[in-house]
């Protein structure tokens, strides 16, 4: 029996336990969420993921059975032969000009060139998108088509009620806001910017080039072309009760809200942001009397003062003053302010530092000797709801590029980044460019499953997720 048994280790030798790598998914399970860490060495897998599954083109009727403004256009534009568009050069004004999704992505708002205003039921888009890759959507099932006489440049809808949008146009001084659950062409009410006077005494009108909202009161914010953001109260009036100027006449193309909806961001045309604290030291003031209130911006930066600091971008190309199409905050990380610039760059402003931490340079669209781009339209990105992965559309390709803007080194388009860094074995960390059949001007994610609603160039809707496949 001896020969079978094991001997013992002497007592005097203590034997070392195995140390193990710590299983990162079992703490998932016991923490109930998700480390950022560990969502973003995931992240690759879900940009990855992403394709075109649903285009849907704009060929929608009047209630008399004749097709919209929009509808012709194309038509006129790009012919439409078995379904298929024959893209040529643009002759009337055509493309979708912004979209946006309500807070539980139940519904998605766009508006055209052409003047056209949609609502539509996202489930209705989805459902049909996985069926086939090439769509026309029921024109029953949309939640609201109306044509307007006028171009359309911006829309959104109102955080404090999400019943109601509200679209502005570059080419008129009103805001429209449309209830939605009233059928009807009219909008429920018409906010107006009052006009500049000129050295002549003459009005200039002024156009709304982007719109924001705050949830928690009656607030609605407006930039204009003549470096204005104006702020109603639409308790008191339906002229703003406050205007936050600059030291530019340049138009603001967009604007943000921080979280606290305290601070507001804008962005020029002249590569200028600026920054506005809505306290001001007079903490309701402004909302207490009809009397109109100027407000001058906390501070400001050329963001191309700033690039210049990025040494080594600094040495490989000239970098100047460029217009700012968009800026966006992150959700996932509120102090990040992610911009794009007309050359189609891309990054991040670190609103703490106020350094620019992660940039996108694509290569620019002569290279490729490609003439998308349309200096009457801005293009529009959005952020996906987690991850921080910027989706915005190519100024020189047909397609969308989901880039990797993670706050730390370990992003592939941060300033510090070095690869054989940032990449944990066997794991390489990039951006992806998304190739689509339409060039994109507007981009909007649905906040709770990430899948991206692209407009286009060509007024089509096309959807951008995970494509959906059988057991």
């Amino acid at each position: 029996m001896e020969k079978y048994l094991v001997p013992l280790e002497p007592l005097n030798e203590v034997s070392k336990p195995v140390r193990r790598q710590q299983w990162r998914r079992s703490l998932i399970e016991l923490n109930g969420r998700f480390d950022p860490k560990y969502r973003h060495s995931v992240s690759d897998l879900l940009i990855q993921s992403y394709s075109e599954v649903g285009a849907f083109p704009h060929l929608y009727h009047h209630l008399n059975g004749t097709p919209c403004l929009t509808h012709i256009n194309r038509v006129a534009n790009a012919g439409y032969i078995h379904g298929q568009a024959l893209i040529k050069k643009s002759v009337f004004k055509e493309g979708i000009s912004a979209l946006d999704f309500d807070n539980k992505g139940i519904y998605l708002v766009s508006v055209t060139k052409s003047g056209c205003l949609t609502v539509h039921d996202f489930e209705t888009l989805y459902c049909q998108s996985n069926q086939s890759s090439e769509c026309v959507e029921d024109e029953a099932k949309l939640v609201l088509h109306l044509t307007r006489q006028q171009q359309l440049d911006c829309v959104r809808w109102n955080l404090a009620n999400q019943d109601e949008v509200v679209c502005s146009s570059l080419r008129s001084n009103n805001l429209l806001v449309f209830d939605i659950g009233y059928i009807t062409s009219e909008p429920a009410q018409v906010l107006k910017i009052r006009p500049t006077l000129s050295l002549h005494n003459f009005n200039l009108d002024k156009g709304v080039s982007d719109i924001a909202s705050t949830a928690g009161d009656s607030r609605l914010f407006a930039s204009d072309t003549h470096g204005v953001v104006n702020v109603w109260d639409r308790r008191l009036g339906v002229f703003p009760c406050l205007e936050l100027t600059t030291n530019s006449r340049s138009t603001i193309n967009s604007i943000q809200l921080n979280l606290e909806n305290q601070i507001i961001y804008g962005a020029n045309k002249d590569g200028v942001i600026y920054m506005w604290d809505l306290r001001g030291g007079r903490p309701a003031s402004a909302f207490r009397s009809h009397k109109e209130i100027c407000h001058s911006p906390l501070t400001s930066l050329k963001l191309s003062s700033v690039i210049m600091k990025i040494g080594l971008l600094k040495a490989q190309s000239d970098i100047i003053a460029k217009e700012i199409h968009s800026i966006n905050i992150n959700p996932s990380c509120p102090h990040q302010l992610a911009f794009h610039l007309d050359d189609g760059w891309s990054g991040v402003l670190d609103t703490f530092n106020f350094d620019v931490t992660h940039i996108h340079c694509p290569p620019p669209a002569w290279l490729n000797e490609s003439n998308l781009a349309d200096s009457s339209c801005l293009r529009k990105p959005s952020w996906l709801p987690t991850n921080s992965i910027y989706a915005v559309g190519s100024s020189s390709d047909i397609g969308i590029y989901l880039l990797d803007f993670y706050p730390d080194h370990s992003s592939p388009s941060h300033v510090d980044f070095k690869e054989d860094e940032g990449n944990a074995p066997g794991v390489t960390k990039q951006n992806r460019f998304v190739p689509l059949s339409e060039p994109v001007t507007s981009c909007a994610v649905h906040p709770l499953n990430g899948s991206i609603i692209a407009g286009t160039k060509y007024s089509s809707l096309l959807m951008v997720s995970q494509k959906q496949q059988p057991c």
